[in-house]
């Protein structure tokens, strides 16, 4: 079956982000068939281009970090704070249909370069401005960095156990929700744009898209006036549900359901348990979760987390190994479908991931390598009517 054209394809993307939280939002936007045009500082160019476990990469501006999130994008540098590098903006923004920025609130308008100035050039323009904490309240201008968010959020407050919390998650989920977040607003303005011809400002907090990630924690907590605390593995929702010991290997069980922690006692020889008092419902059984996790720890090192993940799944107990990221990458389960992309590029081939769902008829891709610092700047200043000249001069100041 061929693929259908993807839904954004005809959508140009202005990437005016760094780091993270923008440039996840825009290869989003890229996966999804937008062209997404990554307008960074001359010279020094995204600060993820030097960052990323390989130094040599880092040290070409192709870090792993900027290669996981800017695949399929064009690179063209720009000085905004120089007159005509805000003229070639303009002009980029006449011939856009988004704009995304990760700079302070207020960066923009002191730039010249607002929404009220670009919406004037563009009325259809969808402008995003993605920043940890809004454009405006009393933690506006602060800066912000995923553990911050992390921090402010509650999440390192409900991250461990009684032990090692407050904890950071270990990856950087605040960021990659904040640019999931963008997207999602994105992509949904667009449609309002296309139906009416006027495009729309959108204002992304990364703490609050955080908090509105953490729906059952906050509601438990505004509806019932629970306050949460760290459980460490364990599901505060019930039990037996979280990370348990075997004999080699640590394992995830979910029997959230009195007969899924039915068929986990048969299945690990201790049917007994169905009857011990402590454990007869489910809200016994969450209350002596600690004496129930002993119960279940003895009788599952009779085995190997493998083979009881097997004979789990089986009985219709949800389980799964605890696996190490290299694990689940090379896993035959995502190399069969497709989840890892591999691209040919100047410096060699890049990995990178593709989003996580796929179309009925394809399985979206970004559409070439991240790119060399400033790879499309003379190109893109041709279209816009600049001569040789001219961008010769550009770039000997450094406007470009």
């Amino acid at each position: 079956m061929s693929g259908a054209p993807l839904p954004l394809e005809g959508v140009r993307v202005l990437d005016l982000t760094n780091v993270l939280a923008g440039p996840f939002c825009t290869y989003q936007l890229a996966l999804m068939g937008a062209e997404v045009i990554k307008v960074e500082q001359p010279v020094r160019g995204d600060l993820a281009r030097r960052l990323g476990a390989d130094p040599e990469a880092a040290k070409r501006g192709m870090g792993a970090s900027f290669v996981a999130v800017n695949g399929g994008k064009q690179s063209v540098t720009l000085d905004l704070k120089h007159p005509e590098g805000k003229e070639i903006l303009r002009r980029l923004v006449a011939e856009a249909d988004v704009l995304v920025e990760n700079f302070r609130p207020g960066v923009m308008d002191r730039l010249g370069l607002g929404y009220d100035v670009l919406r004037a050039v563009r009325p259809s323009l969808v402008y995003c401005a993605i920043s940890g904490f809004g454009k405006d309240g009393p933690f506006a201008s602060r800066p912000a960095y995923d553990q911050i968010i992390q921090g402010v959020s509650g999440v390192m407050s409900i991250t461990g156990d009684a032990e090692s919390a407050p904890l950071r998650v270990g990856y950087p989920v605040s960021d990659t929700v904040g640019g999931l977040t963008a997207a999602f607003a994105v992509a949904s303005a667009l449609v309002g744009a296309r139906a009416t011809g006027v495009g729309r400002y959108l204002d992304v907090s990364m703490l609050e898209a955080t908090l509105a990630t953490m729906g059952w924690v906050v509601s438990n907590y505004l509806n019932a006036g629970v306050h949460p605390t760290p459980m460490g593995n364990a599901n505060f929702t019930a039990a037996p549900s979280g990370t348990f010991r075997t004999g080699e290997g640590l394992i995830n069980i979910a029997a959230n359901e009195d007969k899924q922690y039915a068929a986990l006692c048969d299945e690990v020889g201790r049917p007994d348990l169905k009857a011990d008092p402590r454990f007869a419902d489910r809200h016994a059984r969450k209350t002596n979760r600690a004496s129930l996790t002993v119960e279940l720890e003895a009788a599952l090192a009779a085995r190997g987390a493998a083979e009881w993940e097997e004979r789990l799944i089986r009985a219709g107990v949800p389980a799964g190994q605890v696996l190490t990221v290299p694990e689940i990458v090379e896993h035959p389960h995502l190399r069969g479908r497709g989840f890892v992309a591999e691209m040919d590029a100047p410096e060699g081939p890049q990995r990178v991931t593709r989003c996580g769902f796929r179309f009925g008829d394809s399985n979206p891709a970004p559409s070439g390598p991240a790119p060399a610092l400033s790879a499309d700047t003379a190109a893109w200043l041709e279209r816009l009517g600049y001569g040789a000249d001219d961008i010769e001069r550009l770039r000997e100041a450094e406007t470009i």
